[in-house]
């Protein structure tokens, strides 16, 4: 069914190209060779004339880029070679593999590298690492612990690789830390203390607490070292896949997009590098166009590792330098895409992680021209998520796929009134989730109830069908009420 992709992914020529088939039968063919890319964006690269319900948030203003000169940015492509060298057989080195489903659905060679895969499920064991074997070089026999505020992955990361490394851990985690983190972060041996509403409050206890205790704070998305460490990543992307056109990260404090786009604009500069936020949590948007890190109210979103108050001032200065661009992704869009992974891949990617696939999709940001039939690659950053909440990113997934539908409408209240409802989707092959009835708020005729009703479909072409059988039935329905 698809082309095999003819490239050895280990390959360390930056000269050899991709080839791949993104579409077949009866579908247009794209080719995957490499394309010069326009080094700046403009605004009209962000337009999307796709008219789905998933159409995108707002675009963000365009990027201001540092004036500075490269020695003066908090880190340089030395800093990610020494952590490379530093962490190599200390955390798991993840290859870029193709993906044939996805791709034909976005109509580009879609490279995913499994950054879950990561003995603590994120790619945050790369800086954690970095930063400890830094500190303790630095430090010696000085180094009391290590103390870091973080919602989950990098607390995993720095527990894990304090333990290994023989170095005490205290993480300060916001109330909103998923349980499937807190309590893997209590395996690894790490003193767990659990303070603030969000990341922001409890980065500020854990540097007062640093501060009483002699500990050395680090920074999950701002400290040189976790930088370089991220940067690791820019460096096998090149590798895996060297005719590489874009590369589409995550954006939650700015630290992994700062280190990545560093090393792969260095190594291949015509390549593009977006960033993708959760609309809810927008930090870096905002500091695009404040022209500095500034502080916003984050709303809780299903991308929790990304709800960073305000971004790094290292990250940004290093982001905004070679960043081409950033976009939004609704909450819509991250539902939808950990659903497609699950489904096409088989694979479990927390909301933050997929936010990169979010806005490829249909409808998504990137859902544009100038991406079609390149080749991109996308990293799934982490893979810990409580299953409490992925169960419900499913079904908001399901909903924005149109095949989880609800529904309202009037039926007779004598015996058999609901059946004959019941009946009908039972015809049209709707499989009903949930029925409720209102006899109370309902004032028309007296022998007429209310029912609301939840149906799975198979998308929306068989939801149309199902309505118009309804309508045609002479049942007033309410279609897909918004809540």
């Amino acid at each position: 069914m698809f082309a095999s992709l003819v490239t050895n992914t280990r390959s360390r020529s930056a000269t050899r190209c991709c080839v791949s088939i993104a579409a077949t039968h009866g579908r247009p063919i794209y080719s995957a060779t490499r394309h010069h890319q326009r080094y700046f964006a403009t605004s009209s690269d962000s337009e999307n004339e796709n008219d789905s319900d998933l159409a995108s948030p707002a675009s963000p203003p365009p990027l201001t880029r540092s004036n500075k000169d490269l020695t003066d940015l908090p880190i340089s492509f030395a800093d990610i070679s020494r952590a490379e060298v530093a962490i190599r057989g200390g955390v798991k080195r993840t290859t870029a593999e193709l993906s044939p489903f996805i791709s034909e659905l976005v109509g580009a060679n879609i490279f995913f590298k499994p950054e879950f895969r990561q003995f603590t499920g994120s790619f945050k064991e790369r800086g954690a690492r970095n930063a400890i074997l830094q500190l303790r070089r630095e430090r010696g026999n000085h180094l009391n612990g290590v103390i870091a505020a973080s919602a989950g992955n990098h607390a995993l990361g720095l527990s894990y690789h304090g333990k290994n490394l023989g170095v005490p851990c205290t993480v300060v985690m916001p109330t909103v830390a998923p349980m499937a983190k807190i309590e893997k972060c209590r395996r690894f041996g790490a003193r767990i203390i659990i303070h603030g509403a969000h990341i922001g409050e409890a980065k500020e206890f854990a540097e007062q607490l640093a501060a009483k205790e002699g500990l050395d704070y680090v920074n999950g998305y701002d400290d040189p070292a976790i930088l370089a460490g991220a940067g690791t990543i820019g460096m096998e992307i090149i590798e895996d896949v060297p005719c590489v056109d874009a590369v589409i990260v995550p954006v939650g404090g700015a630290g992994l997009i700062a280190g990545v786009s560093c090393a792969i604009k260095t190594l291949k500069p015509d390549t593009q590098v977006i960033g993708v936020e959760p609309e809810f949590a927008a930090s870096y948007t905002a500091a695009l166009r404040a022209g500095r890190p500034v502080k916003i109210d984050v709303v809780s979103t299903i991308a929790d590792g990304l709800a960073v108050p305000e971004v790094g001032p290292h990250a940004f200065e290093v982001a905004r330098h070679y960043v081409d661009e950033c976009v939004l992704a609704s909450e819509q869009q991250v539902s939808l895409a950990v659903l497609r992974l699950i489904e096409n891949e088989k694979i479990v990617v927390e909301g933050g992680g997929a936010a990169g696939l979010a806005a490829l999709l249909p409808g998504g940001a990137l859902d544009r021209a100038d991406l079609k039939g390149k080749n991109i690659v996308v990293p799934l950053c982490g893979g810990n998520i409580d299953t409490t909440v992925l169960g419900r990113i499913l079904d908001r997934g399901l909903a924005a796929d149109k095949r989880l539908v609800n529904f309202s409408s009037t039926v007779s209240d004598r015996p058999g009134g609901i059946s004959k409802l019941c009946n009908l989707l039972c015809e049209q092959g709707a499989s009903i989730t949930d029925i409720f009835h209102e006899r109370s708020w309902l004032f028309t005729n007296v022998d007429q109830v209310q029912v609301k009703v939840v149906v799975e479909l198979q998308g929306a072409d068989h939801g149309k069908r199902v309505h118009d059988a309804l309508t045609a039935a002479g049942y007033p329905t309410v279609w897909n009420v918004q809540f």
